[in-house]
């Protein structure tokens, strides 16, 4: 296991942001500005937000400090305003028009501090015909292209966990907006509204493709293409003990190599790369070629039969034996690890790409910076256990007594 916090406080050291408290890719994106050095004030409501589980796990709570508002009650909104304008940053993941109805919209936060950045985070936008329904990141998904890239040609699309909606399309999106418009605040002192919505940063992602699409290098179907599972020497393939290994071997160097290591033969190339004997690319034990050829890859007539060699000759070996064999080498191959196996991955620990904090192992702030580096700095902000310090270092007298509110 790799990896200790430092004591970095980031890029955004002396930025403040207050996020209303919600679940998904609101709370990722205020842990990102978090991680990077940003004083992050989180609202929460009496009686959590719902993600329904210990606080103390809620590794999108780091970084950040917690205060409990009633958005309901009297005083709530006032409490807010008044955070809103010592911030300089504010997010909220509401449906259209919530906070508006509840009199901390963006004309209220803007009317108190002209240089508020106010980042919305929805998944159909604020406009639109769908805007006001409900969904979650499968529908934003499914709508874009993006949901119908992912699984096998003759079965139905996989959810991708949360990762690619909420996360990708949603959460760095909301965060890319927050901070230019920061600093168009910082340069102009207007502040503005940014609109991220889950829809537009899924659609924006698959601008390769839609490039590659329109000049007919991509099909628009499943496990047909170069990139989705089509190709058989980008893919995964199942070892003898069930484990996976991850093969993206897409040069024509890179493949030469994977083939070798292999222990299969080209046959066009008969498995000979450049300066190396065949078989053995670099004196590591491989497995010797078993006198069969393997179809040429640039014949795609013929990549069910390159791809029924490779399967074959995956399966003879374990995953932990497969990863020996590719171990420090250009074939473009690698193990498929779980959740927990991740941290451990020699290359993963030599990075301390997950940290232990608070004895919770969770990934490191990313990216890195030479000069500011982030860390984690505080564990999962419990809910209303930081009112006190914050209603004095942000000096917000109205949460001082803290907001108690009927629990719901």
């Amino acid at each position: 296991m790799a990896g200790t916090t430092g004591n970095g406080g980031g890029p955004l050291g002396g930025v403040r942001v207050v996020e209303l408290a919600g679940i998904g890719p609101g709370p990722f994106a205020a842990m990102l500005l978090g991680d990077l050095g940003a004083d992050v004030v989180r609202v929460d409501r009496p009686g959590g937000p719902g993600l329904h589980i210990d606080p103390r796990h809620d590794i999108t709570n780091r970084n950040k400090r917690s205060v409990i508002v009633d958005l309901k009650s009297a005083e709530g909104p006032a409490a807010v305003l008044d955070l809103a304008e010592r911030a300089d940053i504010l997010l909220e993941g509401y449906r259209p028009g919530v906070t508006e109805r509840l009199g901390i919209g963006p004309e209220a936060c803007l009317a108190r501090n002209p240089r508020l950045v106010y980042g919305r985070m929805t998944g159909w936008g604020q406009g639109g015909p769908l805007a006001p329904t409900a969904g979650h990141d499968l529908s934003y998904l499914a709508v874009t292209g993006a949901l119908g890239l992912t699984g096998p040609a003759d079965g139905p699309p996989y959810a991708p966990a949360n990762l690619l909606g909420d996360f990708a399309g949603g959460s760095l999106y909301l965060v890319v907006g927050v901070l230019a418009a920061l600093q168009h605040a910082r340069t102009t002192g207007v502040g503005q509204v940014v609109d991220a919505a889950i829809v537009d940063g899924a659609a924006h992602l698959t601008a390769m493709l839609h490039g590659m699409l329109s000049a007919g290098a991509w099909q628009d179907r499943r496990e047909a293409n170069l990139l989705d599972g089509g190709a058989p020497f980008y893919g995964t393939y199942r070892t003898a003990d069930g484990g996976y290994m991850a093969v993206g071997a897409l040069e024509q160097r890179f493949y030469g190599e994977f083939l070798a290591r292999l222990g299969l033969r080209d046959d066009q190339q008969e498995g000979q790369q450049e300066g190396q004997p065949d078989g053995q690319p670099d004196g590591r034990e491989v497995p010797s070629p078993d006198g069969r050829d393997v179809p040429p890859r640039d014949d795609p007539a013929r990549w069910d039969d390159l791809r029924a060699a490779i399967t074959a000759r995956f399966a003879e070996r374990t995953r932990a034996e497969w990863t020996a064999v590719f171990e420090g080498s250009d074939a473009c191959v690698a193990p498929v690890l779980s959740l927990r196996e991740a941290p451990g991955h020699p290359h993963l620990a030599a990075r301390a790409t997950f940290v232990e904090h608070g004895g919770l192992t969770q990934p490191a702030p990313a990216p890195r910076f030479s000069a500011t580096p982030g860390a984690v700095r505080r564990p999962p902000a419990q809910p209303g256990a930081d009112t006190a310090e914050v209603a004095r270092d942000w000096d917000v007298r109205s949460l001082d007594p803290p907001q108690k509110g009927p629990q719901r």
